[in-house]
């Protein structure tokens, strides 16, 4: 259930690389997808004494993690007695995403992919210790691994069948110890789980209180990959606030319009970029042009065009962090 990243980016590990192989993590932070318990070692894979599962080694080396048997999650919800939220807090984390004043890592000299964004860049944190563990769920070719080992984390790719991920496992069954990760990246990936609810918190239980959440969802792309669900801001901003996790931003991805996105992914899918690019230019322009009229017109503030970015951008992207 955790997506495959999309094949048409060029981010693959060089010819002739070592597979990752799950040895690279401490194996006192595996666990079991099923019970959570502490996985042992036995003859070459992982064995979970309280539930009796086997867990043996891919042929890429992995460890295979993946749930054996249907799993029972309890969701407790809480009904607000107000159908939406308070507007107040959600105007204060939905914004345009600017660089950090402050970034913790240079990735000036770093080869990062082309979906990462100087902004988004500039809020990744930097490993507080040696060998701190970073976790990038649906890591599909791995391509954040140079990102996240510039940062100074011990890199651990999750995926669901990618045979360059660290574990095989299910992002709804996390086969992690609780509070293990200072760092989990959710890039492109919650609009292809069944139950992203479920996976958030998943997300939110192995990451250490204070640990950083970064990541992005699809708005207005058109289905892909067996997406299940898009998600406005609101959508973004009611699921990240129930699995208690302290939201900084939720933006529009730079760049990536709803127009674009779909021209790109469903109009002219494998058409270069640059092609797209001109194809849409002119309805991207009458767009601007009858927003910024009706600007003028009904002496709007400033406000309406990031309400126009939001209201028609192809993603969003998000910063969080568990606060205890």
């Amino acid at each position: 259930m955790t997506q495959l990243l999309d094949g048409a980016d060029t981010g693959r590990r060089p010819e002739g690389a070592p597979t990752v192989a799950a040895d690279v993590i401490p194996w006192e932070v595996l666990a079991c997808p099923f019970c959570h318990h502490p996985l042992r070692r036995a003859d070459g894979g992982a064995w979970c004494e309280r539930c009796d599962a086997r867990y043996d080694r891919c042929t890429t080396g992995s460890l295979d993690l993946r749930l054996q048997r249907d799993k029972s999650f309890s969701l407790p919800v809480l009904l607000p007695a107000h159908e939406r939220p308070d507007a107040r807090d959600v105007d204060a984390v939905v914004g345009l995403l600017g660089s950090n004043p402050r970034p913790e890592v240079d990735f000036s000299a770093t080869s990062v992919p082309h979906h990462l964004s100087g902004e988004l860049l500039s809020y990744f944190p930097k490993a507080t210790v040696p060998g701190a563990l970073a976790l990038d769920i649906g890591c599909g070719t791995a391509r954040h691994r140079e990102v996240c080992e510039h940062a100074g984390f011990a890199y651990v790719g999750l995926d669901y069948d990618a045979p360059d991920a660290s574990i095989l496992g299910d992002a709804h069954a996390l086969p992690f110890a609780d509070a293990s990760f200072e760092f989990v990246l959710l890039i492109a990936v919650l609009e292809h789980l069944r139950f992203p609810y479920v996976a958030i918190r998943e997300a939110r239980r192995v990451l250490k209180p204070g640990g950083r959440l970064i990541g992005d969802v699809a708005f207005l792309e058109p289905f892909h990959s067996d997406s299940f669900y898009n998600h406005t801001h609101l959508g973004l901003w009611n699921l990240l606030h129930d699995a208690d996790l302290a939201i900084h931003r939720i933006a529009p991805s730079s760049g990536w319009t709803g127009l674009f996105a779909l021209a790109c992914m469903g109009l002219f899918p494998r058409l270069p970029r640059r092609l797209v690019r001109v194809l849409v230019l002119p309805l991207e322009v009458l767009h601007r042009a009858w927003w910024w009229v009706g600007r003028r017109v009904g002496n709007a503030s400033g406000r309406r065009d990031f309400v126009r970015i939001r209201n028609t951008i192809g993603s969003f992207l998000f910063v969080a962090r568990r606060s205890d």
